[in-house]
């Protein structure tokens, strides 16, 4: 029985044609295994803001659609919203909406301690707030104090509390202080257009790596954003130099790909997507083939025994999916923690996560190789592990006799088995 209780609305794929080469999700005879593991981001503008437009951006890969709050009026952008809403409702999508403050410098005064930014900042976050956005993006944080300031604002309005708070990394500040503006955040964001205003071009890519590791040692989605494919804006293909960039950063691993004005203004949105894509599954194929298993020292970051309890299971579940060869990781997952744990080992297959909630389903579309789906869990793990792989089966994704590997954070397990 593929039905799926609790949320008779919740379709879980595209309804793309399945055997459409635009489809991210088909793959193609290797099966799971070749799937797209980095994240794409798109910043919507003027050429992308239509249904139509968003939903090629969606069926042509796109995890997360940004909205830049520096252009457009509020209006115009929960335009973008309802219809980004619309699109995942009816086409069975998961895309995540990513608001970016990129005002002033949001900064701490002198009264009592409190953030104060431009009050034009403060309502566009009021706005975020009240529109239920996934991510918020914080333009020149310079230290922790402004995002646990922001958190705790967003927390005291939100009706869940459950907007991610995205850091830019953008200045000598935020580079200074990088450790604990990470461990602050839910995320961040590597703004090289900012970043090269304000330190030596030279030092750019090297600061780049710096914020991709410690972001996966940390175990927060990072983003690299800004002049990807600067020349698609005009031109219908990239240049080497730029398809170089992309490559190195797929190889680094960070957990997603950042379009701005290529896809907001750009006169070929599709095609730089599609670059982004070709050139991600390439590179990722390439290194499990080649740079097989190679693992990044990753610190011990659980403050608790059942934290760690967690994280050890997922360590050993990557580490085994690897040795064993597995077809796919499943996770079944209330807050989506053991899912991150599990993309921060960037393991060879595919992670399924489960999840009940809408918004950690979102949330999770933007972190490294999980493919995310909300699912009404039952208290018996044997029926939820029944009922997904009768639902992935159904739609080509897994097949009997496949290895798989099953983790959840209700009852803390490891399962290996082959799927019936």
């Amino acid at each position: 029985d593929t039905k799926v209780p609790n949320h008779s609305k919740t379709k879980f794929l595209p309804t793309a044609n399945p055997s459409s080469s635009s489809n991210p999700l088909v793959t193609g005879p290797n099966g799971f295994r070749s799937t797209r593991r980095t994240k794409l981001v798109c910043t919507i503008g003027p050429v992308t803001s239509g249904f139509e437009e968003l939903e090629g951006l969606a069926v042509g890969g796109m995890n997360v659609a940004r909205i830049n709050m520096c252009h457009g009026t509020r209006e115009w952008h929960k335009a973008v919203i309802d219809k980004v809403r619309r699109l995942n409702e009816e086409k069975g999508f998961a895309v995540a909406v990513m608001m970016d403050t990129e005002g002033s410098e949001i900064h701490m005064s002198d009264l009592g301690g409190a953030s104060s930014a431009k009050a034009e900042d403060w309502l566009d976050i009021d706005f975020g707030i009240a529109e239920g956005v996934d991510f918020i993006a914080v333009s020149f944080v310079k230290s922790a104090e402004v995002i646990n300031h922001l958190k705790s604002y967003i927390k005291a309005r939100s009706r869940d509390g459950d907007i991610a708070v995205v850091a830019k990394i953008e200045s000598v500040d935020s580079l200074r202080n990088l450790e604990e503006i990470i461990q602050a955040s839910d995320g961040a964001m590597v703004a090289r257009g900012d970043l090269g205003a304000q330190i030596p071009l030279e030092l750019v890519p090297l600061a780049q790596q710096r914020i991709v590791e410690t972001c996966r040692q940390l175990n927060k989605p990072v983003i690299v954003a800004s002049q990807l494919l600067e020349s698609m804006i005009e031109y219908p293909t990239p240049t080497r130099a730029e398809v170089a960039d992309v490559s190195e950063a797929v190889r680094q691993r960070a957990d997603a790909l950042m379009l701005s004005g290529e896809s907001a203004m750009g006169q070929y949105p599709d095609k730089a997507l599609t670059v982004l894509r070709s050139v991600s599954l390439r590179i990722e194929k390439w290194w499990r083939e080649e740079k097989r298993h190679e693992v990044m020292d990753l610190p011990d970051i659980s403050s608790s025994l059942s934290d760690s309890i967690s994280e050890e299971i997922c360590n050993s579940a990557a580490k085994m999916a690897n040795n064993l060869e597995v077809d796919a990781l499943f996770v079944y997952t209330k807050r989506g923690d053991m899912a991150s744990l599990l993309s921060r080992n960037r393991p060879d297959c595919p992670i399924f996560a489960f999840t009940e909630d809408a918004s950690v389903r979102r949330r999770l579309n933007l972190q490294w190789g999980l493919i995310p789906f909300r699912l009404g869990f039952s208290d018996d793990m044997e029926s939820n592990l029944n009922r997904t792989f009768a639902l992935l089966k159904a739609r080509g994704m897994i097949k009997s006799g496949d290895l798989v590997i099953a983790v959840s954070d209700m009852l803390q397990s490891i399962q290996v088995m082959n799927v019936p």
